[in-house]
């Protein structure tokens, strides 16, 4: 049983993987304001708009993912 649970959440997470690998927006939205600031500010500068956008998708993703994994521990 525990073996069909871990093959089933490793679709789901594959299925998810493929989704946002194949999806062209999810790699950047595009927003002409986001490129002109950050294009104009330097290279410093973008590297630091580059870490603070990790640091507030990090919680995002582990609340995403231990929502997600409540709810499938619940469902089985």
């Amino acid at each position: 049983m525990v073996g069909v649970r871990k093959m089933r959440l490793g679709k789901i997470l594959l299925a998810a993987l493929a989704v946002l690998a194949l999806a062209p927006s999810a790699f950047a939205q595009g927003c002409a304001l986001c490129y002109t600031t950050a294009a104009a500010a330097g290279a410093a500068a973008a590297r630091s708009i580059d870490i603070g956008i990790l640091v507030l998708l990090v919680p995002a993703l582990v609340i995403f993912i231990a929502v997600l994994g409540f709810l499938v521990r619940r469902a089985a």
